[in-house]
């Protein structure tokens, strides 16, 4: 038996062949996204495969649009905003406090699938979270809602959201106490929101086949896959950081070496995520190149042309940039991406150039003075060609002795600068 593992992404759909005994990638084939219909395109990328069964992920129109409504900026959604990111979501919107009028116009102006509804510790401050409850259940718009704040009153303000037709789907406290992080009960919400409301609706596809076949948002299945990655480099002590260009967002991936790193930190309000993910949706190298050629403006690099590569190393750059700004507010140690024993570069752009050009493009982010360079300087790099970190997280919970042996193999590439594992 053979699978078929596809990621449903924004321009094109990608699918890799994989022995789920084995572990062994078999045949890699790839399809423009079909975005009137996305099953159209994923029946085109696995034409040749025999009709093996299919697993999936998606990303096709962006991904999942996730805003977060939270107590206080600096605790309570800003646990909410790193949860959510955990979850391979888009945030395209945080609202601190209780909504008004003006707050409410900017959470639909974002138009995001779902709401991340989160405040107090369990047992403490819960009268924003029943406010905000009211405020999004008297709104016009309708938004599916992840309740995920003071369990004390989770049944009372669930009660509020559903008197006011909203989906909810509920989940434990993502800050439970001060300094007690805990995202996995709303990471999973989430995920369901997601295939629920996103994929099992009409918005990609009205055929059941589309349901079946997605198990996660695709940043969250590479998310899965660079787990994967880390287990295997842990025994040469070995800490990942993956660098995932594509059409519509850039995603930094970052798994430390835990022991290591919370050696060094010290106890915090919020606290810090053992898996690290940025998103950056203004950084595609096909949906949003206006945006992408603004951000390296504004962040004084060379605004890029038509060149894909170009395109590619500003997003490159920016979103390394901007994810170590991100690490920073863990505190002392936290920005651990500068500490990488192995960086991992992804995305069309790379994967479809000549060795010598990547070569060039990775040699002039290493050189960049702004802080991208602190992750690349020195670095073993491997250019991810057969796109197989998406195909590893899917494989991970039916197959782990498969995805580990794909991932194994990915640290096995020749188009590396230094062998980690053999």
């Amino acid at each position: 038996m053979t699978v078929a593992c596809v990621d449903i992404g924004s321009t094109f759909t990608k699918a890799a062949l994989v022995d789920p005994a084995t572990g062994r990638l078999l045949a890699t084939a790839q399809a423009p996204t079909t975005l009137d219909d996305v099953v159209t395109g994923v029946l085109a990328a696995t034409a040749g495969f025999a009709g093996s069964p299919v697993i999936a992920c998606s990303s096709a129109g962006g991904g999942l649009r996730l805003a977060v409504v939270g107590y206080e900026e600096l605790i309570s959604a800003e646990a909410g905003h790193r949860a959510a990111l955990s979850a391979g979501a888009r945030v395209v919107h945080v609202h601190a406090g209780v909504l008004d009028a003006g707050g409410l116009a900017a959470l639909h102006a974002a138009e995001p699938d779902v709401v991340l509804l989160v405040g107090g510790t369990d047992g403490g401050e819960a009268s924003v979270l029943r406010a905000n409850a009211v405020a999004l259940s008297g709104a016009e718009r309708s938004v599916p809602v992840v309740l995920a704040g003071n369990v004390a009153v989770r049944d009372e303000v669930a009660g509020i959201l559903r008197d006011g037709a909203l989906p909810v789907h509920e989940a434990d406290n993502v800050l439970p106490d001060i300094g007690r992080l805990a995202p996995e009960s709303a990471r999973a919400a989430i995920r369901e929101v997601f295939l629920e409301h996103v994929i099992g609706g009409d918005r990609l596809s009205s055929d059941p086949r589309l349901r079946s076949w997605v198990r996660a948002v695709t940043p969250d299945a590479v998310l899965e896959g660079v787990t994967v990655l880390a287990r295997v480099l842990a025994a040469a002590e070995v800490s990942v950081v993956v660098l995932d260009v594509g059409g519509a967002t850039t995603d930094v991936y970052c798994v430390p070496d835990a022991d290591a790193e919370q050696a060094t930190l010290g106890r915090e309000a919020v606290g810090v995520p053992a898996r690290r993910r940025t998103v950056e949706g203004d950084l595609g190298v096909s949906w949003s190149v206006d945006a992408l050629r603004s951000a390296a403006a504004a962040e004084g690099l060379p605004v890029p042309g038509e060149d894909p590569l170009g395109l590619g190393e500003a997003a490159a750059t920016v979103a390394l940039r901007r994810h170590l700004r991100a690490e920073a507010g863990y505190g002392p140690g936290g920005a651990s991406a500068r500490s990488a024993g192995l960086v991992v570069l992804s995305g069309g752009v790379f994967r479809h150039a000549e060795q010598q050009a990547v070569d060039q493009v990775i040699a002039r982010i290493a050189a960049d003075a702004g802080g991208a360079g602190s992750v690349l300087k020195g670095t073993p790099v491997i250019l991810d060609r057969s796109y197989v970190l998406a195909a590893v997280g899917l494989l991970a919970r039916e197959h782990p002795d498969a995805a580990t042996a794909l991932a194994r193999d990915l640290t096995r590439s020749p188009e590396k600068v230094t062998p980690l594992v053999g």
